[in-house]
């Protein structure tokens, strides 16, 4: 699960920094979808590693919460 979080880190990083470059509209709607894309993708992966923890645990591991504060969620 971290390592998909930290791929889909930098995919979305990757769309972000190209975001309206294009002086082509279907690029750039193009790139804004994929972007949108990543955006969900990591959320998604948020939301299963939010649900492997046990229910006991109110707060993250410092580790999971580390790697989602860089992930910028």
């Amino acid at each position: 699960m971290r390592l998909a979080l930290s791929i889909l880190e930098a995919e979305e990083a990757k769309w972000e920094a190209r975001l309206g470059e294009s002086p082509s509209w279907r690029t750039n709607a193009m790139r804004v979808i994929r972007h949108k894309a990543y955006q969900v993708a990591r959320k998604r992966v948020q939301t299963a590693l939010h649900r492997l923890l046990p229910k006991s645990e109110a707060a993250l591991p410092s580790e999971v919460a580390q790697r989602i504060e860089q992930a910028g969620l």
